[in-house]
């Protein structure tokens, strides 16, 4: 799995989270976090994926699998040492509705956010099924290995130079990730990923985590909206089945649309 996570820049895990987490995950979609915290980003048609943001993982059900030990110590094996939550998000394609996420490379904006190498990495938690007709995510396999790209303003997103992203496709085409409810992306910061709007009838959710290797501290002053290093408290995998906790987010420190500097967003 590290060979091919170096050499490809991403691993796929069937079935990480189970049934009885995944019901858990998708009660939390069940409160009002969207429209209390949720905001639209507005691709290059104008169509809208919705996303909630946060800081700190926080103890509801959403902050221990990302605290999770199944989760974190894969992330520590594949970076090659300690990390850190650096940021989650909720990601939601509305049916029919829901926009397309433009070419980028994560760390492309997280270098904005003060980080001086791509030590980073996040993990895509598929709620719903992800296919190509609901707007999966397309992948450059090796990507990684191209270095950061420059990223522009597509729309209301930070998008990576097409004309580069042209000449990689050339090389390495991309690849369509059809994920399964509970099946876990783990990607490169590196990794070139897009995904299409959702033409279908069905929801397209995803849990996305972010992390940061701990020896990746960010500049003090460029790390805004995020934070620098605090140790992660991991917890057993069993705390994400025992979590009666769904709608208190107390702790989370939602990111506001307006102090997103990657973004140009909508509030719902």
């Amino acid at each position: 799995m590290k060979n091919d996570f170096d050499e490809q820049g991403y691993i796929l895990l069937r079935g990480l989270i189970d049934s009885e987490e995944l019901k858990k995950l998708r009660q939390t979609l069940d409160t009002d976090i969207f429209e209390r915290y949720g905001y639209g980003i507005p691709d290059s048609s104008g169509r809208m994926p919705r996303m909630v943001l946060w800081r700190s993982p926080g103890d509801d059900v959403t902050g221990l699998v990302s605290r999770s030990e199944k989760v974190v110590k894969t992330v520590e094996r594949l970076l090659g040492g300690e990390v850190y939550h650096f940021s989650t998000k909720l990601m939601m394609k509305e049916p029919l509705i829901g926009g397309r996420q433009e070419w980028h490379q994560d760390y492309g904006y997280w270098y904005q956010n003060g980080l001086l190498y791509p030590d980073a990495l996040s993990v895509f938690i598929a709620i719903d099924k992800c296919e190509r007709a609901n707007g999966c995510l397309q992948v450059v396999p090796g990507s990684h290995k191209c270095g950061r790209i420059e990223h522009t303003r597509v729309a209301g997103q930070t998008g990576a130079d097409l004309t580069r992203v042209e000449e990689i496709l050339k090389k390495m085409p991309l690849s369509y990730v059809e994920m399964e409810a509970g099946d876990a992306l783990f990607f490169h910061s590196n990794v070139l990923h897009q995904s299409d709007p959702n033409n279908s009838p069905n929801r397209r959710c995803a849990l996305i985590t972010a992390y940061n290797r701990a020896s990746n501290d960010p500049v003090p002053h460029l790390i805004k909206p995020f934070y620098g290093y605090i140790p992660l408290q991991k917890v057993p995998n069993s705390a994400i089945r025992e979590c009666t906790n769904i709608s208190d987010f107390s702790g989370k420190d939602f990111v506001e649309p307006k102090t997103d500097k990657t973004v140009e967003a909508k509030k719902d």
